[in-house]
C-alpha cells in the first residue's frame, strides 16, 4: 500500500478560503495562464500535437530567427504580466500553478537568450517526431491525419533552411548524432509512411509531390551536415559551471546545489554498493557452491561482478527483445494488481520498436498520450541494436539488458512507473492547464525509480531482479555525478568510463552510450537521482508522521 500512500500524498488537493480580493487575483492569473498556453500552442504546433491539441497538426514550428524572436517576445510579455500578481493572494492550487508557470517562462527565456541551442544544436531541428506523432496514434480518421502529414511535409524545407541559416559551430558529437537521425527521417518520409498511405490510396497522388520535396530537402540537409557543418563542428559540448547551475535549477525545480547533489551521490554510491553485495552474496553461494575461499567471498566487487555475469547469461536478442518486453509488461501488471500496490489505469499501452529517427540518445522511453488527448495510447519504445554493430557490441548490449534487467526496465518505463504515473497525472484537473502542459521531469523520473524500489521490496522477481534494481540505482547515482562532472569539471571519457564500469558495473557498450548521452544533454541526467531523493524524502516524512 506504500505506493498508494506516496502517490496520494503528492497529488492531494487542498482547500482554501477565497476572499473577494483573492478571487480577483485568481481570475487575473487564470486569464494570463490561459492566454499564454494558447499562445504557446499556436507558436509550437508540434508541442500542441504531443499534448493532444490537434488544431495545428498541419503546421510545423517556425525555427527561423524571426520565429524565435516572436516566441521570445511573447514569453517576455507574459512573464511581465505574471510578475504583477501577488502569488500570496492566490488560491492554493493557483499559487502552485503560478510558481510552475513563472519558472517555465524564466527557463524558456534563459534557453533563448543564454543557452541559444538554436545556434549550436542540430538535434533541435529534428522534424521526425512531428510526422510520426500524426500516424502513431489513431486520434482521428487516417485520411484526416495524412492530410496533416501533408502540411508538415510541405513545411520541412523551411525547417532545413532555418537549420542551415542558424547553426554555427556545434559540438562534433551533436552533428554526428544529427547525421544518424536525419537518415532515419529520410526513411520515415520515404518508407515508413508507406503502410499508412497504402490504407488510404486515394491520397497517394496528393502526398507524392510533398513527399518528394521533403525527401529532397532532407537529403540536402544531410549533405549540409556531413560536408559543411561537420568540418566546422568544433564547439565545446560542455556548457560550463555558470550555465549548468542555472539550467540545473530550472530542470530540477529544486534548491539543491550541485555540490549537495554530489555529496549525497557519493555517499549513496557506497551504500548502494554495500546493499548490492549483501544481495549478491547468497546468489553467489548458489551459483558457485564449491567456492569457499574467504578472500573471494569478502571481495565485494568481485562477488557482485560474478553474480551479474551469471545473470547476464539469460538475455534476449534483437528478435526476441520486444516479445520478451511484452511478457514482462504482463507479469509486472499482474504483480501490481495481485499486491494491490496502486490502481492500474485502463488506457492502452503498446510496446514498439523505437523509430530510427529517435535513436542515438536512449535505449528506451515511455511516450504517453498527451493530457489533452481524448483517446490516446501510450508507447513503451525499445531500441534494438543498430544494423552496423558487430557481434561483440551486440552481445555487450544484451548482457546489460538481460532478461532480469528488462524486467526492471519495464517497471521503470511502464508498470508501475512512467505509464502508470502519467496516466494518473492526465486525470488531474485544476483551474488552469499549467500542470497538464508543464510536467515535472524530476517527479516523473523520481516516481519511476521509486516504482523499481517498491516492486523489489515487495519481492517481484526475487534477488535476481533486486540485483538489477540496485544496479539501476547505481546508474542513476552515477548519472548525476557524470552530469555535473562532464559539464563543469572537465571529466574525460576515460574517467567517465571507469566510473561507470568499475563503480556501476556497467557493460562497456552501455557506458559508451551514456557517455555520448552526457555529451548530448545537460541537467536531464540529474533528474533521476534528485527525483528519487525527493520522493524518498516524502515517503520517509509520511512514515514518520503516520507510521509504516
Amino acid at each position: 500500500m506504500r505506493s498508494i500512500i506516496i502517490l496520494t500524498a503528492i497529488a492531494v488537493f487542498f482547500s482554501t478560503v477565497v476572499t473577494a480580493e483573492g478571487l480577483a487575483d485568481d481570475n487575473r492569473f487564470e486569464t494570463i495562464a490561459k492566454a499564454y498556453i494558447e499562445e504557446l500552442l499556436r507558436l509550437n504546433p508540434e508541442t500542441a500535437t504531443v499534448l493532444g491539441d490537434h488544431r495545428y497538426d498541419a503546421r510545423l514550428t517556425d525555427y527561423s530567427l524571426d520565429g524565435i524572436k516572436r516566441e521570445q517576445a511573447a514569453t517576455e510579455k507574459y512573464l511581465a504580466d505574471l510578475r504583477k500578481i501577488d502569488a500570496r493572494k492566490l488560491s492554493r492550487q493557483n499559487s502552485v500553478d503560478y510558481r510552475i508557470l513563472r519558472e517555465q517562462l524564466e527557463s524558456r527565456l534563459y534557453a533563448i537568450d543564454t543557452l541559444r541551442e538554436h545556434e549550436w544544436n542540430p538535434l533541435a531541428y529534428n522534424p521526425g517526431n512531428a510526422i510520426f506523432a500524426l500516424v502513431a496514434r489513431e486520434f482521428a480518421p487516417l485520411g484526416e491525419r495524412l492530410m496533416s502529414v501533408k502540411g508538415r511535409l510541405a513545411g520541412l524545407p523551411a525547417v532545413v533552411a532555418a537549420a542551415k541559416a542558424n547553426l554555427k559551430n556545434p559540438p562534433r558529437v551533436h552533428t554526428e548524432t544529427a547525421i544518424i537521425q536525419n537518415k532515419g527521417n529520410i526513411a520515415l518520409v520515404t518508407t515508413e509512411l508507406e503502410p499508412f498511405i497504402a490504407r488510404s490510396p486515394e491520397l497517394r497522388a496528393v502526398l507524392a509531390p510533398v513527399q518528394a520535396a521533403a525527401k529532397s530537402a532532407l537529403e540536402d540537409y544531410g549533405r549540409f551536415l556531413e560536408k559543411e557543418l561537420l568540418p566546422r563542428s568544433t564547439g565545446d559540448f560542455r556548457i560550463g559551471d555558470h550555465k549548468f547551475r542555472r539550467k540545473l535549477a530550472y530542470a530540477l525545480s529544486s534548491d539543491l546545489s550541485k555540490e549537495e547533489i554530489m555529496r549525497r551521490a557519493q555517499a549513496d554510491l557506497q551504500a548502494t554498493q554495500e546493499e548490492m553485495y549483501q544481495t549478491a552474496l547468497p546468489l553467489y553461494r548458489k551459483f558457485y557452491p564449491a567456492e569457499t575461499d574467504a578472500a573471494k567471498l569478502a571481495d565485494r566487487k568481485g562477488v557482485i561482478k560474478a553474480v551479474l555475469a551469471k545473470l547476464a547469461e539469460q538475455r534476449p536478442t534483437n528478435e526476441s527483445i520486444v516479445p520478451r518486453a511484452k511478457d514482462t509488461l504482463r507479469e509486472t501488471t499482474e504483480f501490481v494488481r495481485s499486491k494491490n500496490l496502486v490502481t492500474v489505469p485502463g488506457e492502452p499501452l503498446n510496446i514498439i520498436v523505437m523509430p530510427e529517427f529517435q535513436r542515438g540518445v536512449a535505449v528506451a522511453y515511455c511516450d504517453s498520450a498527451g493530457p489533452l488527448e481524448k483517446n490516446g495510447e501510450t508507447f513503451y519504445a525499445i531500441s534494438p541494436t543498430p544494423a552496423d554493430w558487430g557481434p561483440q557490441r551486440v552481445e555487450s548490449f544484451f548482457r546489460e539488458y538481460n532478461n532480469h534487467m528488462l524486467q526492471d526496465l519495464t517497471i521503470h518505463e511502464a508498470m508501475p512507473g512512467h505509464y502508470l504515473q502519467l496516466m494518473h497525472s492526465n486525470k488531474f484537473r485544476a483551474p488552469t492547464l499549467v500542470r497538464a502542459v508543464f510536467g515535472s521531469g524530476t517527479f516523473v523520473e523520481g516516481w519511476a525509480v521509486y516504482a523499481e524500489q517498491d516492486m523489489a521490496e515487495h519481492g517481484y522477481g526475487g534477488a535476481e531482479v533486486k540485483m538489477q534494481q540496485l544496479k539501476m540505482r547505481l546508474r542513476l547515482i552515477i548519472n548525476a555525478m557524470l552530469d555535473q562532472s562532464v559539464h563543469t569539471a572537465g571529466m574525460a571519457e576515460g574517467e567517465a568510463m571507469r566510473l561507470m564500469m568499475e563503480e556501476g558495473f556497467q557493460e562497456e557498450g552501455e557506458a559508451a552510450g551514456k557517455w555520448r548521452r552526457a555529451c548530448l544533454s545537460s541537467s536531464q541526467l540529474s533528474t533521476y537521482y534528485v527525483g528519487s531523493l525527493e520522493v524518498g524524502d516524502i515517503r520517509r516524512a509520511y512514515e514518520a508522521k503516520h507510521g509504516r
